[in-house]
């Protein structure tokens, strides 16, 4: 299994056996079958209905039909080293298209926000994909107002490049669109 590691975090693709898990008997069992401790993760129901949409319509059919590359197409769980907990996710929208663009999101939970984790996590994920020499460009987008998830993208080199409207589970939601330029 690929894991990825930084000063704090450990990062762990979830294959699609993992998300049918997680989908059927609960995160808990999930995280036990990793060997991780019990995360009890604190989500807002905006969050929640959103993951969960992730897990059933994105995540399990697009790891179960890309098996080799499946972790362009995963979410990763961000595990916290010295809990061995997991305290978030972070993944990919699938491999770079034709141009070479991709887009990447996050979730730090409620209890682990404003530690530094989600620029951890981002700035380590950006390096193990630099590994692809496809990869030109990660676009990202957050809510208009979302002050905290901005200067996450900030400080890991995403610069601002649009204000747009995105439509999250049936609910239009103004973004700053973002982009980082990958340099090898």
């Amino acid at each position: 299994m690929i894991e990825i590691y930084s000063n704090r975090l450990r990062l762990i693709p979830l294959d699609n056996q993992l998300l049918t898990i997680w989908n059927s008997e609960g995160r808990n069992k999930m995280e036990a079958r990793l060997g991780l401790n019990s995360s009890n993760w604190q989500v807002s129901d905006f969050d929640h209905i959103e993951t969960q949409d992730a897990l059933i319509n994105f995540w399990i059919p697009m790891t179960a039909e890309h098996q080799s590359d499946f972790f362009w197409f995963t979410n990763w769980d961000i595990v916290l080293e010295s809990e061995n907990i997991s305290i978030g996710g972070i993944g990919f929208a699938g491999f770079p298209d034709q141009e070479g663009v991709t887009m990447i999101g996050y979730f730090i939970d409620g209890n682990h926000r404003e530690k530094g984790y989600a620029t951890e996590a981002l700035t380590c994920l950006i390096e193990w994909a630099k590994t692809e020499p496809s990869l030109k460009t990660i676009l990202a987008d957050t809510p208009f107002f979302n002050l905290p998830s901005q200067n996450v993208l900030k400080k890991a080199g995403f610069k601002e490049f649009s204000i747009g409207v995105t439509v999250h589970l049936n609910e239009k939601i103004q973004t700053k669109n973002w982009r980082f330029v990958v340099h090898r």
